[in-house]
């Protein structure tokens, strides 16, 4: 790894001078377009290593603390230097941010003219065949998967369905006004097990995913979500169009997302649609039969190992399990094959369906049982819906074939590992990297408080005095409060203890949908939000609604987490270092930057785990990955400051 000079040194080539001097420019037009515009430091030497990484066709990985205006300082330079770009986000907030927001504005300020599109995995775009073979279903009364008057609800959303997609002109779901039922979208949607492609469809000429990709193939910027990017990595490129750089945001997550799209999930649900698919083209009702029994014998044989990591020889139950289902699936791919291709109204469409699908199970059963030593195999969910995941341990070497050898990437995120380039098989010295920091005053507006008098999370008092501690802090801030949790257990267990001591609302994030949660927490400032892992990345409220974060215990990930203990072996006395620290470090960071998102923002990050304060071995690891607040161990001292905030805003 080498780490960056000072973007702004005039030392250095002429080239990279003009370069330089280019990116600023572009970036200074549309920093001045903004509504009350500011040049930020650390965003323009972010916008300059990235137009350097272009020139030099050479990886980058960019840590950009909140506030930076990363989103700018990537796309400026990647559009002024004319390559084909594709941006990959890791939530759906970004991604709408960028297609709605971001990039509009530079096509109006940049003089470069470019153009743009969004690309979705292929399940997000309603599917006209099976609109089409849907309707036909919903008039015999034979739709897949209903029987029934309980069922005349889905029939009916499925109508509705088919209407909107006569009209709708991208077939994107995301059009809806509400989110439609898994059982009505499946109805009229395909995934990629499934679909045989445009050229084996009747309706390939018009169909929606086709088009999306084709726009994507014109567009000189895409923009795509991080596990669409990891399964085009595995695809070989068969799902995005050949592009010259592609930038990962919201890096952090990326080795997760490349461990899930190279791996593969097994489930009795996956015979089941199977049976699904197949129903309207064989007529024998033995073949759904046959199906439901496989799924049924692999859901128990699965049953039994949820929890486990599975080593060595497979349990006799489950390998007869997945051998049963493998006889059975080659048993319907027969039945299918002798379907007549030409067959009455959708017929052909069906069975190609029903091959590719088929096809695909056969593959993955076959891998299950062969799990190479580079991978490990799990079963995960529970006793009534268990799933087998098979993941790479180690994803540099995919990244290595799959990624490095390729596009130019550019990686960033307001936490970056410092050994994320190693772990994703990026050998020392082939790659930058850069801290631009934030410009956010953390020394005046944040102050880090660590309850250093508490017990230890693993001690039966702690749990009480946690709850006494969250309540005295949050009534020293009047609610406004963001509780963050390791277990939904332990979150339960503070709402339904402090919801009737506190005087003011107490929303947990069962209570609502996640956009309505965000919402009613932002709306009304002494709400307070008690929350799990889901809300430690990735919300943004600014503004007065919260001015105290609590965070329950240092979130190092769970010793039995199944890929994490595979990767613990490989380190063998380094697992802690290499693989449990930096996972903590990467979401305390990311919990505790909930609190500053905005210039005028203050409060408190109070951690709960004394062991922030007291750990000889591992403390200061954590500490330097977090912003550069004030530390106290003083409770006092934190209420005292929140207590000023909360009478200014009250005031």
């Amino acid at each position: 790894m080498a780490d960056l000079d000072d973007p702004g040194d005039p030392a250095g080539s002429a080239g990279e001078r003009r370069i330089d001097a280019n990116v600023r420019t572009a970036l200074a037009v549309v920093t001045h377009a903004l509504p009350g515009g500011e040049e930020r430091t650390g965003q323009a030497d972010m916008a300059v290593a990235v137009g350097r990484a272009i020139a030099d066709k050479r990886p980058l990985i960019v840590q950009a603390g909140t506030g930076t205006g990363k989103s700018l300082a990537y796309l400026v330079p990647a559009i002024i230097s004319g390559v084909k770009v594709v941006v990959a986000t890791a939530t759906k907030a970004l991604q709408d941010q960028l297609a709605g927001k971001d990039l509009p504005f530079l096509t109006e300020h940049l003089e470069r003219p470019f153009s743009f599109a969004v690309l979705k995995g292929r399940s997000n775009y309603v599917c006209l065949q099976r609109v089409h073979e849907a309707g036909n279903d919903v008039a015999q009364g034979t739709l897949e998967g209903t029987s029934g008057s309980a069922d005349v609800a889905v029939r009916e959303e499925v109508v509705r369905l088919a209407e909107w997609a006569a009209t709708t002109s991208t077939g994107d779901r995301a059009e809806l006004d509400v989110e439609p039922s898994v059982r009505a979208w499946s109805a009229v949607s395909v995934g990629p097990r499934e679909c045989p492609g445009a050229a084996n469809c009747p309706q390939g000429e018009m169909c929606f995913a086709e088009q999306a990709r084709s726009a994507a193939a014109a567009a000189d910027v895409v923009v795509v979500n991080t596990h669409l990017y990891g399964l085009n990595l595995e695809a070989g490129g068969a799902f995005l169009p050949e592009h010259d750089l592609v930038i990962i945001d919201e890096a952090h997550q990326f080795e997760d997302v490349v461990s899930a799209t190279f791996g593969l999930e097994l489930f009795g649900g996956r015979f089941t649609n199977l049976a699904r698919i197949t129903a309207a083209i064989i007529a024998d009702p033995a073949t759904g039969s046959m199906l439901q029994q496989a799924s049924d014998r692999l859901t128990d044989a699965l049953a039994e190992q949820v929890g486990r990591r599975l080593r060595g020889v497979m349990d006799d139950d489950l390998a007869d399990a997945i051998a049963f289902g493998r006889v059975r699936v080659e048993a319907v791919m027969a039945a299918v094959r002798v379907v007549p291709e030409e067959g009455p109204g959708d017929v052909g469409a069906r069975r190609q369906r029903a091959l590719k699908a088929a096809g695909t199970l056969l593959d993955d059963l076959d891998y299950v049982t062969n799990v190479p030593t580079t991978h490990v195999a799990w079963v995960e969910g529970s006793a009534d819906s268990p799933v087998l995941r098979v993941a790479p341990v180690d994803v540099a070497d995919v990244l290595r074939e799959a990624l490095w050898e390729g596009p130019t990437a550019v990686l960033t995120s307001a936490t970056i590992p410092a050994t994320l380039g190693l772990r994703l098989g990026l050998d020392a010295g082939t790659f930058d990297q850069l801290d631009v920091g934030s410009p956010f005053d953390y020394e005046h507006h944040a102050l880090l408080y660590c309850a250093a008098h508490l017990p230890d999370p693993r001690n039966a008092a702690y749990e009480e005095a946690s709850h006494a501690e969250i309540e005295a802090l949050i009534v020293a801030a009047g609610g406004r409060t963001l509780a963050l949790f390791t277990s939904y257990r332990a979150m339960n267990a503070a709402a339904d203890a402090l919801r009737p001591r506190l005087p003011w609302p107490l929303l947990t994030q069962n209570d609502l949908p996640k956009p309505a949660l965000i919402a009613a927490f932002s709306e009304h400032e002494p709400t307070s939000l008690f929350a799990t892992m889901g809300f430690w990345q990735g919300i943004d409220v600014p503004g007065p609604s919260l001015s105290l974060v609590t965070i329950d215990r240092l979130p190092f990930p769970r010793p039995d987490e199944p890929l994490l203990q595979a990767r613990r072996d490989r380190a063998r006395a380094d697992a802690f270092r290499v693989v449990d620290l930096p996972r903590a470090a990467t979401m305390l960071a990311q919990g505790a930057g909930r609190l500053i998102r905005s210039t005028t923002d203050r409060g408190v990050v109070a951690v709960l785990d004394p062991r922030l304060a007291t750990s000889a071995t591992y403390r200061w690891d954590l500490v330097r990955g977090l912003p550069p607040m004030r530390r106290t161990r003083d409770r006092a001292e934190a209420e005292t400051f929140l207590r000023a905030i909360r009478d200014e805003r009250d005031a």
